[in-house]
């Protein structure tokens, strides 16, 4: 299992910490070599030092924690401290993702945030939807949370084209996107998704969003096939909605990107869509091209909502 290493390491003191939701004590490491009495005699025992638990108060120790073994070689390209401390999030607060996919990011935020008494929100697909693919994704994520030693009580909502994100208004501090942008695009209900950001943050709450970036000389096509968008395009999305911008990064950014793929975003990695062996763009496809340029160039920007006496 997945998660079995940390369970050992976190052994005496998960089950604390999951039902505190505070950072577990722990116990002060006995020295290598201690001398224990027994009668008149002492002898000397040698004491073996156990694994130390990581302190997930530390965002840190959890991005380096073995349970992402799997997923630490996209943090060159995600680069997960650097874009959650640009986006300010504090995890003692309620911090939502959106559309958490598999839980990448899920494996980073919630084990955090749960350990500083927050509360982590997935805001996933319906379970009910019509698409098969849709209900596989959300039952794989909720059975991948599930383990409360590691991300505490996830809770989790539906949002789609036809379901706003139902949270109370005002309720969250933070709320986070990365790279779903264009997926919203397609299915024609951005400016509503923009729209319930703002709603469920409280004044002064932020949004933090990354989005593979379309170069500014290019066209937007409002469906975005291609996966990519314009930066100014979702600045005027989030100031229509309410929101100030508040700054961008080139935390993610990949200059070797030129955002013109034949196969759209996806033909980079880590999807590294190519086409059918027997296609025209077959002829001319060099795989090992698209490799080298790594995973796309990506704005990440930051908004907030305006405080109340704003």
């Amino acid at each position: 299992m997945r998660h079995a290493s940390l369970l050992a390491l976190l052994a005496g003191t998960a089950v604390l910490a999951a039902c505190s939701n505070e950072p577990a004590d722990t116990a002060e490491t006995p020295d290598t070599e201690a001398l224990v009495e027994s009668g008149p005699d002492a002898a000397v025992t040698d004491v073996a030092e156990g694994p130390v638990a990581p302190d997930l108060t530390i965002l840190a120790e959890v991005i380096n924690a073995d349970w992402r073994d799997a997923d630490r070689e996209r943090d060159q390209w995600r680069n997960p401290q650097e874009t959650l401390e640009f986006f300010e999030v504090d995890p003692s607060g309620t911090i939502v993702e959106i559309w958490p996919g598999g839980g990448w990011y899920t494996d980073i935020i919630a084990p955090w945030v749960n350990a500083n008494g927050g509360q982590y929100v997935a805001a996933h697909f319906d379970p009910e939807s019509d698409s098969q693919y849709r209900q596989r994704s959300r039952a794989s994520f909720d059975a991948h949370v599930a383990d409360t030693a590691v991300f505490g009580n996830v809770m989790t909502v539906s949002f789609n084209s036809d379901t706003q994100l139902a949270l109370e208004a005002g309720s969250v501090d933070t709320v986070l996107t990365f790279r779903n942008i264009h997926n919203w695009m397609s299915r024609g209900f951005t400016e509503r998704a923009f729209a319930d950001f703002h709603t469920v943050l409280r004044p002064g709450g932020v949004l933090g969003v990354v989005e593979h970036r379309l170069p500014s000389t290019r066209e937007q096509d409002p469906g975005a096939p291609s996966g990519y968008v314009q930066q100014a395009y979702v600045i005027a999305l989030a100031e229509e909605a309410g929101f100030e911008f508040v700054g961008a990064s080139e935390i993610n950014a990949n200059p070797a990107d030129t955002a013109d793929h034949p196969l759209g975003v996806w033909t980079l990695p880590p999807v590294r869509r190519s086409p059918p062996a027997d296609s025209e763009l077959a002829a001319d496809f060099d795989r090992d091209a698209y490799d080298a340029i790594g995973e796309s160039d990506r704005m990440t920007l930051l908004f907030r909502k305006p405080a109340a006496s704003e």
